[in-house]
């Protein structure tokens, strides 16, 4: 069977610690995972390049959809300096136009700029109108993979574009599903798909922080905080697809 690599996204110096030490094979380093993930900060790129394991980061300048100005583009590009500087393997990358299709340009001009570091599409992907279409825009672009949930709130939900995204890459660029990825709908997944790679969070509900920081509006409420414990389990819970 294929061996299958356990990516494992953080936001964190902790979430980092606890990623590594559970046994994940490449690290999506970002800041707010509890808005999707945002691009993480210089200081924390330059700590997460001391990893054992491949570290991508995430380029993406705020929250809300994936239709960028020319002048966030622009910023994308000064992250993607950092990113090189800094030493780390890869980006993470997604542009959408209105209505959902892939932003070819400025795609293509993120991924020029991003020249020998890998690139991962990300869930930008999950909002186009035509799945398999998408995949060939992928592969022209020069993406290695595509994180998507096939288009739905989990990836278990999304099966059915899942398996239409796989069959429409056949080998030429890697699918990896992300997106409410457990120890418990892992083995259904890995059933289903002919799975390599795979996306998980591994995280529980952070503890309530001061309450007069939460007052302040200082903390949502809504962090959550990576478990080496979590990260573990579902490391087990895939490694029967492993050689």
């Amino acid at each position: 069977m294929n061996e299958v690599l356990l990516e494992v996204c953080v936001d964190s110096v902790s979430g980092l610690q606890a990623a590594v030490a559970g046994g994940a094979d490449r690290i999506e380093l970002c800041s707010a995972l509890e808005l999707g993930g945002l691009t993480p900060s210089p200081g924390l790129m330059r700590l997460a390049a001391g990893s054992p394991v491949p570290v991508y980061a995430m380029i993406r300048p705020r929250s809300g959809d994936f239709v960028f100005s020319r002048g966030e583009v622009e910023a994308m590009f000064a992250d993607i300096d950092a990113v090189r500087a800094a030493g780390l393997a890869g980006v993470v990358l997604g542009a959408n136009l209105p209505g959902g299709r892939l932003d070819e340009e400025a795609l293509g001009r993120l991924v020029r700029h991003a020249v020998g570091l890998g690139k991962t599409l990300h869930r930008a992907f999950d909002l186009v109108p035509h799945p398999p279409q998408a995949v060939e825009t992928a592969i022209e672009l020069g993406f290695s993979r595509i994180l998507t949930s096939g288009g739905a709130p989990t990836a278990v939900e999304g099966l059915e574009t899942l398996r239409a995204v796989f069959a429409a890459a056949v080998d030429r660029i890697a699918v990896m599903p992300g997106s409410g990825v457990t120890v418990d709908s892992a083995p259904q997944l890995l059933a289903a798909l002919p799975i390599r790679e795979i996306h998980a969070s591994c995280s529980a509900p952070r503890p309530a922080t001061e309450p007069r920081a939460r007052a302040l509006g200082f903390d949502s409420g809504q962090r959550r905080q990576t478990s080496a414990d979590l990260v573990a389990a579902l490391r087990k819970a895939v490694q029967p697809a492993r050689r």
